[in-house]
């Protein structure tokens, strides 16, 4: 399989900051090896809120290319990467790209999403979950909210960040949220300067549709341990 580097940039408007993440992307049929859209924003968002990352305990599901992740490590988190266990290729790339960035530390996990595994059963509570275009495939989408609604069920606090590529208006996962006790709350791009077509040196996002999302437990219901309301996913 043909591997290539791609690089991001990230800096703060005076300049004063900066950091350059390099992920290993892979040519091939597998969606999961290369850098979709949806990545740099939800990379940005860790970038401008790094003083909220710091020091946190952080899981990237669907890792792929692991750009997130990468970027929360290097942003003071204690992360851990993942991707399906079905797909050691993945897993590898993971590595790859964490030895490309100089960290050699980085655990990397097979969680299938929906699949109950001792990776996933033998995960530490975790305050924060990175997600970027998971949401993809329609048959993916309830297994992703089953991990999700587990892994928040281990610490109340905890937050799913998930940034998507609007594909369709017809998908929706409303009906899943409420059936799983979680509530959605979209973020506005230009609240973390992440309303550019060329986002941190990369024109990736482009014209697409990008949303930004944080899903919790939903705090109405959580305690009494009913089903809760949730916002609306398009």
């Amino acid at each position: 399989m043909e591997c290539y580097e791609r690089t991001f940039h990230f800096q703060d408007d005076d300049g004063e900051k900066n950091e350059t993440i390099t992920v290993i992307e892979v040519l091939q049929p597998s969606y999961g090896l290369y850098v979709w859209p949806s990545a740099p924003v939800l990379a940005q968002y860790i970038w401008y809120n790094r003083s909220k990352i710091k020091g946190r305990s952080i899981l990237e599901l669907g890792s792929g290319t692991s750009l997130p992740g990468i970027l929360a490590a290097k942003c003071g988190g204690h992360v851990t990467l993942s991707d399906s266990e079905d797909y050691p290729y993945c897993l590898e790339n993971c590595r790859k790209s964490c030895q490309t960035n100089g960290l050699l530390d980085i655990p990397v996990i097979g969680i299938t999403w929906g699949r109950f595994n001792n990776a996933l059963l033998d995960l530490p509570p975790v305050d924060i979950i990175l997600g970027s275009d998971c949401f993809y495939d329609s048959k993916d989408f309830e297994n992703i909210i089953v991990t999700v609604s587990y892994l928040i069920k281990q610490s109340r606090d905890a937050e799913f960040l998930c940034t998507y590529q609007e594909r369709s208006s017809n998908r929706m996962i409303d009906v899943l949220l409420l059936k799983w006790g979680l509530e959605c709350e979209t973020v506005r791009l230009d609240s973390f300067n992440a309303d550019n077509p060329s986002l941190c040196a990369s024109n990736l996002p482009g014209n697409h549709t990008i949303h930004m999302f944080i899903i919790r437990a939903d705090r109405r219901f959580s305690d009494s341990g009913n089903i809760g309301s949730v916002s609306a996913f398009t």
